[in-house]
């Protein structure tokens, strides 16, 4: 018959953790490259008009966005004024952006771009519909307004 020999006093071996500290970092520049930062400095006041009615939109990469407000620095004036991108612009130069904003985009999705914008609840109407002209002018045809989402019954 075999004998069964017991192992006292031998441990199960140490786990050798002297790589860990270079997965960690490797996994830190990974998420340090693939992060999306923000990619527009908003230079004019937002204060979003609430709504009840509100939809999510699907797909966020296809929205190109205009800020209109007055400028965040008391500096810059007080009328509201357009920004497009980290740029503040005039009427004129809507065609220009929504011309470039089209040739970032592939092909394909050239038609389903959409043009968010986001105007401060104190913006007097003018500027949106000289914005929305000009989009028009463009063939900029889908336009959504910004807003905060807030329930049915606290709508004042």
């Amino acid at each position: 018959m075999s004998r069964f020999k017991s192992k006292k006093g031998k441990d199960s071996p140490a786990i050798n953790t002297s790589s860990l500290p270079d997965i960690i970092f490797m996994l830190l520049f990974f998420f340090m490259v693939t992060t999306v930062m923000r990619e527009v400095t908003v230079m004019v006041k937002q204060n979003m008009p609430s709504a009840s009615e509100v939809q999510k939109l699907e797909r966020k990469s296809l929205v190109s966005f205009i800020y209109i407000g007055t400028p965040k620095e008391s500096k810059l004036g007080t009328n509201a004024r357009i920004q497009l991108n980290d740029v503040f612009a005039n009427i004129e130069d809507v065609p220009l952006f929504v011309a470039r904003e089209r040739e970032a985009r592939d092909e394909a999705d050239r038609k389903l771009i959409t043009t968010s914008l986001k105007v401060d609840g104190e913006t007097k109407m003018g500027v949106v519909t000289d914005v929305k002209q000009e989009l028009r002018k463009s063939n900029a045809l889908k336009i959504n307004y910004s807003t905060k989402k807030v329930k049915a019954g606290d709508l004042k």
